[in-house]
């Protein structure tokens, strides 16, 4: 049985989400929370697994809340957020940085499709992340930058990275992105799975940490070295001859839409053995078959590993196929991809 606290002012968001959470029969709601300071106090008392988490509340806010939790009681949050303006998803992205796992959609009450969605994702959230042994944080670092040798400016080819996340990903990818410099003579492509609405405010907060350009990635638009590309919210991403980016609102695969797969099986198409696949944190076992046909055209697989991974789910999915070459920490993942990068450049220009 996973034990649920609820936080939020709002008594009505509280009843719902009791609702929502307590109608699945392996989810016990222990409590809820009406503001920080309250919350502070029935995890203590409590000792839930897992703990929902709003963002602005009078007093001491979710940033704030997630901040000392994380110093005192550890233990896995996911942030229930509006999405309405900038300040709140950046908010939210600010809670992920203390140490909340995953963010996600507070429901509507104006779509009855888009909530029931909506709550089946926190439903699986919840169960997925109320194991997961999360660590005290006291200081909050950046992550040491791998010092690299400088890229010549000068064009490399046909070379691509491609990135899938899920679960877990926004910070392991703002460790990953604020790990590289700002001179990669590549382009990475990403695909995060994340909630609706959320997707903009991801972007705008990685960009605060990384050397490179983080963008969300256009039909017909060319991949540019150095810049960092999102595949968009409910749609496909695919790399046509060229570098092109062409979109595709098909059907999910793999329940997901953007799916990592239709984007690492064109990468496979168009750069074979030049285009290196990345498969990180993530519940699921999306990118895997693309991640397959990748490796199987000669290109460099590199998985996160199980240690350092919030969920152990796309990457084991990737290892069982036989798709990963290299499975690595978080840490080791910017430097490893620096290393192949730098020394097939080197290796091209000698």
């Amino acid at each position: 049985m996973v034990r649920v606290l609820i936080v939020d002012d709002s008594p009505t968001s509280r009843l719902f989400l009791q609702h929502v959470l307590a109608a699945d029969p392996e989810i016990e709601v222990v409590g809820t929370a009406a503001n920080g300071q309250e919350a502070l106090d029935k995890v203590a008392r409590l000792q839930p697994d897992i703990v929902t988490m709003d963002i602005f509340m009078p007093g001491m806010d979710g940033y704030e809340t997630t901040r000392r939790l994380m110093e005192t009681h550890p233990l896995p949050i996911v942030v229930i957020s509006s999405g309405a303006d900038r300040p709140e998803l950046m908010m939210a992205f600010k809670a992920i940085q203390a140490g909340a796992l995953e963010v996600l959609s507070k429901p509507s009450f104006r779509d009855a499709n888009q909530d029931a969605e909506i709550n089946r994702r926190l439903v699986r959230t919840v169960k997925a992340l109320a194991g997961v042994k999360v660590i005290r944080r006291r200081v909050f670092r950046k992550p040491e930058v791998p010092v690299a040798s400088p890229v010549p400016a000068r064009s490399i080819g046909r070379r691509i990275v491609g990135v899938a996340a899920s679960t877990g990903g926004p910070a392991a990818l703002n460790h990953f992105f604020s790990s590289l410099p700002g001179d990669l003579p590549v382009p990475i492509v990403v695909v995060q799975h994340i909630a609706p609405g959320f997707l903009s405010g991801l972007v705008q907060w990685l960009s605060n940490g990384s050397r490179n350009p983080i963008k969300i990635a256009e039909e017909g638009e060319r991949a540019q070295p150095g810049v960092i590309y999102f595949a968009p919210e409910e749609h496909h991403l695919l790399v046509a001859s060229g570098g092109y980016f062409t979109l595709s609102s098909g059907p999910p695969i793999s329940y997901v839409r953007p799916s990592a797969t239709p984007l690492f099986e064109s990468m496979a198409k168009v750069y074979g053995r030049s285009a290196i696949g990345v498969v990180m944190t993530g519940m699921g076992a999306d990118g895997a078959v693309g991640l397959k046909l990748l490796h199987d055209r000669g290109g460099l697989v590199l998985a996160q590993d199980a240690a350092t991974s919030v969920v152990y789910g796309m990457a084991k999915a990737a290892m069982e196929l036989g798709a990963v070459d290299e499975e690595l920490p978080l840490q080791a993942l910017a430097p490893r991809l620096l290393e192949v990068i730098l020394h097939q450049e080197q290796a091209r220009i000698s």
